[in-house]
């Protein structure tokens, strides 16, 4: 198994719509990965670790995929529809990295 996580770092001036991305976006995804995307996650950034501290991240997400190739064939042909939605959400340019889930 993998996770693909995508991160959208907080800084001054960066927006996000938490509403538009679960309920717009991420449905977007699942549409056009079918059933090669195992599971999605989404987390909204609280606090960073020391009192008082902003989150490093105002969002990620983690979907799940049974392997990279998986992730590839199902995800990459939709990259420039994913992109192209994201300026409906945010202004900040994603990051993203694949792991392979070890437990």
């Amino acid at each position: 198994m993998i996770k693909v996580s995508i991160f959208y770092l907080n800084g001054e001036g960066k927006t996000f719509d938490m509403d538009y991305y679960c309920n717009k976006h991420i449905p977007l995804v699942k549409t056009n990965t079918g059933e090669a995307l195992k599971k999605v996650d989404v987390e909204q950034g609280l606090a960073g670790l020391a009192p008082g501290a902003k989150p490093d991240y105002i969002a990620a997400a983690h979907l799940y995929f049974d392997s990279v190739e998986s992730f590839q064939s199902s995800f990459g042909p939709h990259i420039p529809a994913f992109t192209a939605d994201v300026p409906n959400f945010t202004n900040i340019s994603p990051v993203g990295q694949i792991n392979e889930v070890k437990m």
